[in-house]
């Protein structure tokens, strides 16, 4: 069976063995009970008709525990239906924190390769199918096989030639099904794919959304998004039509046969073979069998989307994560820095880095330029591992990084960024993210040394005030400088300010540069930058051009 494929994912998510015994055990007792009811019937029927006859139960007592059977199915209903329902909801919420610890630990380059969209896809609708499929589809099939398997045991009780015969076209049905649902794989996998392409557009402009306004594209990114819900609701309309065909036509396929054999065996009634009673029940044991056959047809499309779901999890899953722990602790360092022949390039371009080397003294500070895209951006993150060389070595105080666990090294490495990247929280929770225990007067030092202490107390709530989704409510100069407090709040050793004065314009850039001559003291600094100004902070400065270090210029 295919579905073993996906065995190690469906064990993973498979609830408890308690809960999923007391989720079996309700289905079991509603299906027995529900047995029960053709049985009944067709005593209820013996009693009116032949009152005579001496029945165990009078119809009044029937109908009593009728009720009885009825209140019992309904208590155990409710019992069943919390059950699963609470339980499909705690398998989605693991799955989800499974599935999100994964992609957090998962290296940058995923995600420079992959949407944003997609990855949101995997979170919310695939999560959401397997969580369904397992405990409504996957467990709903027991009680589906035991109405089938009861139902025939009780024909074949009454009349075995009818069993028989049943039992027999049964395997009539799945084939009719697996040809009726061969279209339905591809189209669910297409569903899934149109999903995550459509999320990816959405998250992709509302994040542009300024652009976008200042393009006036509103009504084009409006026809683009429209144009792939469209695609999607094709799609969509064609798996519904399939799957919506599926279990009526299997229904009425199985109901015609059941009365067709009863008619069959119509004879038997009059010769005394069977009793109105038998009758009765054959008919509803007949009835109760198309339900669940039927039903196994909408299985088939169920099972198709949980592959295509699987499949785009599985993927992921298989990918080896980052170990923050894995390698020696690297000790407390004094910041010099060696890139030693190092040779690296982007999938799918031309290298980058071409047995570069370039040594750092520590406590030194020392500026990086060159044309965009040489590579300076790079050399920050082949230094804190978000990727790592395809040859060559980078030492930090003569440790391989690639030796020491990736949390002792990044501990002591602060970063500011020229995309400034800020959560839409308070500037006290955006100033202490790497230092969740940091105090309040930590706090305040730390934006007093990035010289963003006046600004924050000129906001409405101080350093209680929210940013905004990426500061959105603040200037570019003042991310820059709660960018900077963040990675000082650190004390880190070593400090990367790329492009970090990007955002300021001269005047602003003076002043950065003249207050920030104390707190660079003592620490060893990579300054990534294009402007002349910046420059002035350097001891030395050095061009990247061609992959290499090609010219070192006094300050």
């Amino acid at each position: 069976m295919e579905l073993l494929k996906y065995k190690n994912l469906l064990f993973e998510i498979t609830p408890a063995k308690g809960t999923l015994l007391a989720i079996v055990s309700f289905m079991t007792l509603e299906t027995v009970l529900s047995l029960i009811t053709p049985w009944l019937a067709g005593q209820f029927t013996h009693a009116v008709l032949s009152p005579s006859s001496s029945p165990t139960l009078t119809y009044q007592q029937i109908l009593l525990l009728w009720l009885f059977l009825l209140a019992l199915q309904a208590v155990i209903s409710f019992f069943y239906g919390y059950l699963s329902g609470t339980t499909s909801q705690r398998m989605l919420t693991g799955l989800r924190v499974r599935l999100y610890d994964h992609l957090q630990a998962l290296p940058m380059n995923y995600f420079h390769e992959h949407k944003h969209g997609n990855t949101l896809a995997l979170l919310t609708n695939d999560a959401a199918i397997i969580s369904d499929f397992v405990t409504n589809t996957l467990l709903g099939l027991l009680p589906l096989l035991l109405t089938v398997c009861g139902a025939l045991l009780c024909i074949f009780l009454i009349t075995p030639l009818v069993a028989v015969l049943a039992g027999l076209l049964i395997p009539l049905f799945f084939l009719t099904t697996k040809l009726l649902g061969r279209r339905i794989r591809p189209l669910s996998r297409q569903m899934i794919q149109l999903y995550s392409d459509t999320l990816s557009i959405a998250e992709e402009n509302l994040a542009t959304l300024p652009v976008i306004k200042s393009f006036t594209r509103e009504i084009r990114e409006s026809q683009r998004f429209e144009e792939k819900n469209a695609r999607l609701l094709l799609v969509t309309a064609a798996y519904l039509r399939i799957q919506s065909l599926l279990s009526p036509l299997i229904k009425f396929v199985a109901t015609g046969i059941i009365l067709f054999i009863l008619w069959l065996i119509s004879g038997d009634l009059s010769s005394g073979g069977l009793t109105p009673a038998d009758i009765v029940k054959l008919l509803l044991y007949g009835m109760m069998m198309t339900q669940p056959v039927s039903r196994l047809a909408n299985v088939y499309g169920q099972i198709q989307r949980a592959i295509g779901a699987s499949e785009h999890l599985l993927e992921v899953f298989s990918l080896t994560p980052e170990s923050p722990s894995a390698g020696i602790e690297l000790p407390f360092v004094k910041g010099d820095i060696t890139y030693q022949d190092i040779h690296f390039r982007y999938p799918g371009r031309r290298p980058l880095l071409q047995g570069l080397n370039l040594a750092i003294k520590a406590g030194e500070t020392v500026a990086v330029i060159g044309a965009n895209g040489a590579g300076k951006t790079t050399l920050a993150h082949l230094l804190m591992r978000f990727a790592d060389p395809d040859s060559g070595s980078v030492y930090i105080d003569g440790n391989d990084i690639r030796t020491v666990s990736l949390a002792s090294l990044r501990r002591q490495i602060g970063i500011v960024q020229q995309q400034v990247l800020l959560q839409n929280s308070t500037v006290a929770d955006n100033i202490r993210f790497g230092c969740p225990d940091a105090s309040q007067e930590q706090i305040e030092l730390a934006a007093r040394n990035a010289h963003a202490l006046d600004f924050i107390t000129k906001l409405p709530k101080g350093f209680s005030t929210i940013i905004g989704d990426q500061g959105v409510r603040l200037s570019g100069g003042q991310k820059q400088r709660l960018s900077l407090a963040r990675a000082l709040i650190k004390d880190p050793a070593i400090l990367i300010l790329d492009e970090a004065t990007a955002m300021f314009d001269p005047e602003g850039e003076q002043f950065f540069i003249r207050e920030c001559r104390d707190i660079l003291q003592n620490k060893t600094v990579i300054l990534i930058t294009h402007r002349p100004g910046s420059l002035l902070l350097a001891d030395r400065i050095v061009q990247l051009t061609d992959g290499h270090i090609r010219e070192k210029t006094g300050e």
